[in-house]
């Protein structure tokens, strides 16, 4: 019964399939968006038309580094069971020690993309910058420090 259990962790594989090709689908759409900045600079001949679209495509290339960092924790963390030796040669970020781990790398991620997000609107919208777009920036302080709380609560192991 216990090994049927388990087998069930092969499931895991469906997620980090998916989010696999979530990240081929979100580096297609970056690569679309720097193909418009491109021609959008070769039109125009000047730089301020190219900010605004290298940043978004910044903001959807770095997305598809997140979903492709989540698809190998979650293939090597959870589905895939790998001997000592062969865990040892993945790169760190790559092993993931726990479910406590992957939440932590998960809400420091979002942060990060939060972050450009924030600067990608920041510059695109110049007209309309007023107080509520402060919003953004409060909602990333607030996670920022429940990150830092939540780190301090669970202490890592150093595994350099």
């Amino acid at each position: 019964m216990f090994r049927f259990i388990l087998s069930f962790r092969r499931f895991m594989l469906i997620a980090s399939f998916g989010a696999a090709f979530g990240a081929v689908l979100m580096f297609w759409e970056g690569s679309l968006k720097l193909l418009t900045a491109a021609t959008a600079m070769f039109e125009a001949h000047g730089t301020n038309s190219i900010i605004a679209p290298v940043m978004a495509a910044t903001d959807t290339l770095f997305f598809a580094v997140v979903l492709v960092v989540f698809a190998y924790a979650i293939t090597f963390g959870f589905a895939i069971d790998l001997s000592p030796e062969n865990a040892e040669k993945l790169p760190r970020w790559m092993r993931i020690a726990g479910l406590d781990e992957l939440k932590q790398t998960l809400v420091g991620v979002v942060l990060v993309f939060l972050i450009v997000d924030f600067a990608t609107d920041w510059w695109a919208d110049e007209s309309s910058q007023s107080w509520p777009i402060l919003v953004k920036p409060a909602s990333i302080l607030m996670i920022a420090a429940a990150l830092r709380l939540l780190t301090a609560s669970h202490p890592q192991n150093d595994h350099s």
